[in-house]
Formats: structure tokens, C-alpha cells, sequence
């Protein structure tokens, strides 16, 4: 998970890097300077590590209470044989405009560009920006500087000692001291720092272990938080499944239904095709053999008006589409049971065979004549 490459963050860098070509190089020549200059005592604190240097951008959406902030850094490393090698870091959030400290409305409005400062802070360090605005957008570089503090109180605590990648990922992703206090608070093993960037790595953020024991589930293991978010379990999916009523659901049942494409959708439309709210293995279950809503209206348009969710899976199981019940009344057999239906299928009974039946004189034979015919060999 090093690397964190979102497409958002490339489009808007092709974005700006397009309106200010010119603006964007000029830019990029003074900050490399000042950066060496202004910032170059924290070279005593990074001492041989890595700088952790690269570019920002922010826009600015009309009438959002947000900001999207941008941040994109590139590693390089060679290894002792010269193979040079490199991994790109990419994070784009929305952020407070609040948040960015030292930058001013007037600056990020100017119609005629400026240039300005402001810094990023997060408990795991600062990310310090200089760059360019113009009528709303930005770009420039950064330099993070870690902070040792929020490094020694990692140690006192017992997790460990970051290294300054560490804390570099760590404020990038804004996992700081009111996530480790929310995590003890509800009892959750004690993270390592290395599970700390896991942690954010995913996108486990404070408002997700606060809102999950809100909803009522406190996991304890760090491994199911990221499995949760990893597979797409949100707030607002358990939030949504509970008003429908599925209220004690565990953590697995809620990644096996979202593994299954088990949507908020999916459930509303059923329950409007009349089956209420089933046990979550039944949706999971009639999901997986692609017993779809669409598939149960066309089936409620055509007369099976009372099918339970087993004749609905049995038919879909058997191949019984809606086609194939069309069909089979446009020759003849209108109101068929879901066990004819079955049977016709298993038998290999098409409506292309009943035209060849009906055209050697046999008119419209009852379904059981129709199987015995098939299995008779019946070719005409």
C-alpha cells in the first residue's frame, strides 16, 4: 500500500498544470531555493532520510463550505547495483479552508495571481506550502516536517517510534492522537505504529470508529476496521440496512453482503416487489444466482405473482428467464406452474421445438407430452 495513486489528484494536476504552464515552471524555480533555504534547518532533524518534498493543489468549488486539497509526493530510491526505482504518493481530501493556516481569501480570490504561505497542520506533523493562486485554484510544493513530539508520545505510550516516512503517512492520512484515544476508549487492541498506517492507508479515519459505535458495533480488532472499509461497508450502508430492519447484524454478515452486491437499492426494490426484509443469506443468496428486481417484476408483469425467493432462485438456477415465459405463452402455454416451467427447461423443451411439434400435427400437447416427445427424440 506505499503506493497511493487516486485519478482525481492526476486530473487536477493536468488541470492547473494546463491554465498555468508558465506561472506553474516560474513557480517551481523560486520555491526549490526557498525551500533549501527557509526550511533547511529541518534537514537536521530529517538528517540522511528522505525529504518528504512534493506538490499541492487546491481548488476552490463555489458555494462549497470545502475546499479539495491535493498532495502528491514521488520517492526515489537506488539500490547498492544502481537500479534506480520510484513510488508516487497521491492523496486528495476535502479540507476546511480553515485548516490551511496563513492563507487568506484575498490571496486565494486574486484575479491577477499572488503568490502565498500557509502551512497544514496535523499531529503527526506540518505540511509547510508556497505556491501560486489564481481566481480560486493553486499550486505549488511542500515540505512536511514531522513533529518529534507526537513521535515521543507514540513511544510513551507504548506503540513505538515512528520513522519520518511514518509520520509523513500518518498526517497525510490524519491519523493523530484523538483516533489512538478513540481506539482505546473502546477497547481495542494497542496499535503499532506500522498498524497505525495501515489504518490510514484505508481510510480509517475518527469519524468512522466513532459513527460504527454509534450504530452499535465496537470491533475491538483493528484488522476487522480495516476489513470493513475495505469492502466498502459505510455509515451510511449499515445506517440505511438497519431503517429497513436489519439491526443486529455482525461486522462478517455486513462484508459478505456488500462482497455479494447486496446494495441499499437492491433491498428497497424488493421489499416494493413485496418480499419485505429476508434474512440477510436469503438476499445474499437469491443476489449471487442473479434473482434481480427487474427479473421479479418482469415474472409479476407475466402473472407469478406469489413466488417465494426458493421458486425464485430455483428458476433462475434453471435458466427460466423472462424470455423463455414470453415465448412459451406466444406458442401456447400461457399460465405454466414454476415446476413446468423447470421441468421444460431441464428437458431442453424450447418454444423452437414446440413450432416443430405443433407443424408435424401434434396441436398443443399437454407439458408432459411436450417432455415425453423430447425425450423421445422427437426431431422434426
Amino acid at each position: 500500500m506505499e503506493q497511493r495513486n487516486f485519478s482525481l489528484a492526476g486530473r487536477l494536476l493536468r488541470r492547473v498544470a494546463a491554465a498555468w504552464p508558465v506561472r506553474l515552471l516560474t513557480v517551481a524555480g523560486l520555491l526549490a531555493p526557498v525551500a533549501c533555504g527557509v526550511w533547511a534547518s529541518h534537514r537536521t532533524t530529517a538528517s540522511a532520510q528522505e525529504r518528504f518534498e512534493g506538490r499541492w493543489m487546491v481548488e476552490y468549488q463555489p458555494g462549497a463550505d470545502k475546499v479539495q486539497l491535493t498532495l502528491s509526493h514521488q520517492s526515489r530510491k537506488e539500490t547498492p547495483d544502481g537500479h534506480k526505482s520510484s513510488t508516487n504518493w497521491n492523496s486528495s481530501f476535502d479540507i476546511d479552508p480553515a485548516e490551511l493556516h496563513g492563507l487568506t481569501r484575498e490571496e486565494v480570490m486574486s484575479a491577477a495571481g499572488t503568490q502565498a504561505r500557509f502551512e497544514l497542520r496535523r499531529d503527526a506533523g506540518t505540511f509547510r506550502c508556497e505556491g501560486w493562486f489564481k481566481e480560486g485554484k493553486g499550486s505549488g510544493h511542500f515540505l512536511f516536517v514531522g513533529n518529534q513530539g507526537f513521535a515521543s508520545e507514540l513511544q510513551r505510550q507504548g506503540i513505538g517510534t515512528p520513522t519520518e516516512k511514518q509520520l509523513f503517512e500518518l498526517a497525510g492520512a490524519n491519523v493523530g492522537l484523538e483516533l489512538i484515544n478513540e481506539l482505546r476508549s473502546q477497547n481495542y487492541e494497542r496499535p503499532s505504529v506500522e498498524q497505525l498506517v495501515r489504518l490510514g492507508h484505508h481510510g480509517v479515519r475518527l469519524d468512522y470508529v466513532r459513527g460504527l459505535k454509534a450504530l452499535g458495533y465496537q470491533l475491538q480488532s483493528l484488522e476487522s476496521l480495516v476489513r470493513m472499509k475495505d469492502h466498502g461497508v459505510s455509515l451510511s450502508f449499515i445506517r440505511e440496512l438497519q431503517n429497513f430492519g436489519y439491526r443486529r447484524l455482525s461486522a462478517e454478515e455486513l462484508v459478505r453482503a456488500r462482497d455479494h452486491g447486496v446494495s441499499v437499492q437492491f433491498v428497497k426494490e424488493l421489499k416494493e416487489r413485496g418480499f419485505g426484509a429476508p434474512p440477510i443469506e436469503d438476499l445474499i443468496r437469491i443476489r449471487d444466482q442473479g434473482v434481480s428486481p427487474e427479473y421479479i417484476k418482469g415474472l409479476q408483469a407475466e402473472g407469478y405473482n406469489s413466488l417465494t425467493l426458493d421458486q425464485l432462485v430455483q428458476m433462475r438456477i434453471q435458466g427460466v428467464s423472462l424470455s423463455f415465459v414470453r415465448e412459451m405463452k406466444r406458442v401456447g402455454y400461457s399460465n405454466l406452474s414454476v415446476e413446468q416451467l423447470v421441468g421444460l427447461r431441464i428437458m431442453g423443451v424450447t418454444p423452437a421445438f414446440v413450432e416443430r411439434v405443433k407443424a408435424a400435427g401434434y396441436g398443443t400437447p399437454p407439458v408432459d407430452e411436450l417432455i415425453s416427445l423430447r425425450r423421445r427424440g422427437f426431431s422434426k
